[in-house]
């Protein structure tokens, strides 16, 4: 059996891919991976076939300026053609296809599928994404659903209508051009019938599990076997447990790297510092603040007092599973309800931006820091 791993993503959303394909690997099928060319070091290192699929994430997440809505346009329209162009060849030497990522790329990846008649599915690691009364849909580029409408049909309603304004006339033009008839729900037919949600189930559970729709597999992770670097070992030992912080692939909001130093120091705690694709660095020369590149985390977590993140599902899970405090500065998409979701746990704190709609501030981040540093709060961390 040889299965396809299609997403368009950052490393948050390709590393789960790359915990799965190992796994596929172990119980003897195949898996290559259809993902942008920024993950091609990751995936070699685990071993796993890259077929580089679309530009690069990197610059579209840290290019000079935001897209204006015309360029926005353009790009569904891009990877949604890349997708029809380059991943034909691939999956027809496939048995089935995992789509993920942004909608563009899944809704192509499916609908290629399809044209070569394997079966294929849509994998989510945040509920959020994925239809329910419990929660509102998530805005799409442009189109938010107004704050005044609460009914959860005409919440439903919108958001099929959202989907459909947005992806419908690439997709369909696309499909056209490949024998495929239109999609008169794009939202539906993207996550399917029975999409998946590789979430753990105490972090982020789906708040309807007694539909039947969605299977809930738990988070898909790859042991880290690899030591941490001997310079920051040395580091670590040399004092008190540091503050990590750390945005990921994500572009980090303003300052953020002097607001979180005078913010730890000001609770005399050294400062560990992931440099990032934001490229964090010191402010000064102290030797209370380290600056470090790609890490295990899974290695540095249990070592650290808390953890300064954007709260994606990925850096979420490893944190909370290591049961380090947590402050999570959000920025958009999923990491808000991972803000939330540290906060009702008692395992941590939310802090400004996207977690309660207001700018993050020195203030905000210090009672962030203030909670997750509470001896209270690494034991409720160490119980969850």
């Amino acid at each position: 059996m040889r299965v396809l791993l299609s997403t368009y993503d950052s490393r948050g959303g390709v590393e789960p891919l790359v915990a799965l394909a190992v796994q596929l690997q172990a119980l003897g099928a195949e898996a290559v991976v259809c993902a942008p060319p920024d993950c091609a070091e990751r995936l070699a290192e685990a071993g796993v076939p890259l077929v580089p699929t679309g530009a690069p994430v990197r610059e579209l997440v840290h290019g000079p300026v935001p897209p204006a809505k015309v360029d926005v346009n353009q790009r569904i329209d891009d990877l949604i053609a890349t997708w029809f162009d380059q991943v034909p060849a691939v999956a027809g030497t496939c048995d089935a296809v995992v789509a993920s990522g942004v909608v563009p790329a899944a809704a192509a990846a499916r609908s290629v599928a399809e044209k070569i008649g394997i079966p294929s599915v849509l994998v989510h690691y945040c509920p959020i994404f994925l239809p329910s009364p419990r929660h509102r849909p998530q805005p799409l580029p442009g189109r938010a659903v107004p704050p005044e409408v609460t009914d959860p049909q005409e919440l439903n309603r919108l958001d099929i209508e959202n989907y459909n304004a947005a992806f419908g006339p690439p997709l369909n033009a696309h499909r056209a051009k490949n024998g495929l008839p239109p999609v008169g729900n794009v939202r539906d037919y993207v996550k399917g019938g029975h999409p998946w949600l590789a979430a753990d189930p105490v972090l982020a559970p789906w708040p309807d599990p007694g539909d039947g729709r969605v299977v809930q597999t738990g988070a898909w992770i790859l042991p880290d076997p690899r030591p941490l670097p001997a310079e920051l070992t040395a580091w670590l030992e040399a004092g008190p447990p540091p503050v990590y912080v750390s945005f990921g692939s994500m572009r980090a909001p303003q300052d953020i790297a002097r607001l979180a130093i005078e913010a730890i120091r000001a609770y005399g705690r050294r400062v560990l510092l992931g440099q990032g694709w934001a490229a964090l660095g010191p402010i000064d020369d102290a030797d209370d603040c380290l600056a470090v590149g790609e890490v295990n985390q899974q290695a540095l977590f249990g070592r650290v007092a808390a953890v300064v993140h954007h709260g994606g599902a990925g850096t979420t899970t490893t944190a909370t599973r290591a049961g380090v405090p947590q402050v999570v500065v959000p920025q958009w998409a999923d990491q808000p309800y991972f803000a939330r979701r540290v906060t009702d746990l008692g395992i941590g704190a939310g802090a400004g931006a996207g977690h309660d709609g207001t700018a993050l501030t020195a203030g905000a981040l210090a009672a962030a820091l203030g909670t997750a540093l509470d001896p209270a709060t690494r034991t409720r961390a160490a119980a969850v």
